[in-house]
């Protein structure tokens, strides 16, 4: 039975992650590399170790939330797996490469350790509530044994196969969220420019063929869906930097395979065009103002 976690990357995503198991009564130790974000979980009742190895060393359970597989790999090879207990089940809820994600798993076999890819979908918001949804990669068994640790964190868990797998899955879940994304927006400027107000439009493409979730809960615009970014000057939500980092993936793994994603394709340059400015700090459905000004 888990009884002590250590979560390592306690920022926007991984902070109320922690916080949620610690409201389930688990014992969870963090720790993060940003001061910022120890001041943060320290003001949220979490325990902060001195280090990551620190933090590892007496966990059933080693979670990271890293900012990519970089990180992650290196991690693991300088300290965090030697730390571990024997047979410690570590989970990456990054957001990296396939293959990183298979060299990660790899690295953990060999000292002796289990090993999952579990990234997440639902923003900061999902983070909060604990409605995550979870992309598992790994074996049936630690899937098994991660379960009850991630329904605590997410709603939906959902295992997608073997070690990487679960990237798998989110990369090609982010291709079409960012290309539906930018199909609405681009929708609602051709709609003001025909006349019609946001509330028809959305009231029609809400319930017809044009429903989706970049639409019926990401709307791009003020007004229809009162919780959405656009409400709030688009706030994040999910920036559009880690849209544009998500896609990069995402092309990286479409010339992997020789895929002809060119939707895929197009999503990733205009979102790079859009996280090269001030775009990078705003959510991701504000893409709608560089379509409407062409500077996209």
């Amino acid at each position: 039975m888990v009884t002590r976690v250590a979560f390592l990357g306690l920022g926007h995503m991984g902070l109320p992650m922690a916080r949620n198991l610690v409201a389930a009564g688990y014992d969870v130790i963090g720790f993060d590399v940003v001061p910022a974000a120890v001041d943060a979980a320290r003001a949220a009742d979490i325990p902060i170790a001195e280090s990551g190895i620190a933090a590892a060393s007496d966990a059933d359970v080693v979670l990271t939330m890293f900012p990519s597989g970089r990180h992650v790999i290196d991690a693991y090879e300088n300290g965090l797996l030697a730390a571990a207990r024997a047979d410690t089940l570590f989970i990456d809820s990054s957001t990296i490469a396939v293959d990183e994600a298979q060299t990660a798993h790899e690295l953990a076999l060999a000292a002796g350790h289990r090993s999952i890819d579990a990234p997440v979908s639902g923003g900061v918001v999902g983070a909060e509530n604990g409605t995550l949804a979870f992309m598992v990669g790994g074996s049936e068994e630690d899937f098994a044994s991660a379960l009850p640790l991630l329904e605590v964190m997410g709603r939906r868990i959902v295992h997608c196969g073997g070690p990487g797998l679960g990237q798998a899955a989110k990369v090609c879940n982010n291709m079409i969220l960012a290309v539906s994304q930018i199909a609405v927006a681009e929708a609602f400027v051709l709609g003001e420019r025909l006349g019609l107000t946001h509330q028809a439009l959305y009231d029609v493409a809400s319930n017809a063929s044009g429903q989706c979730w970049a639409l019926s809960t990401n709307c791009p615009v003020p007004g229809p869906v009162p919780t959405s970014p656009a409400n709030r000057d688009y706030q994040p939500g999910f920036a559009g930097a880690l849209m544009a980092k998500d896609l990069g993936l995402a092309l990286q793994a479409i010339e992997g395979t020789g895929t002809d994603a060119r939707m895929g394709r197009l999503a990733q340059e205009l979102y790079a065009a859009f996280a090269a400015g001030d775009g990078a700090s705003r959510d991701f459905s504000g893409i709608i103002t560089d379509i409407r000004e062409g500077t996209v």
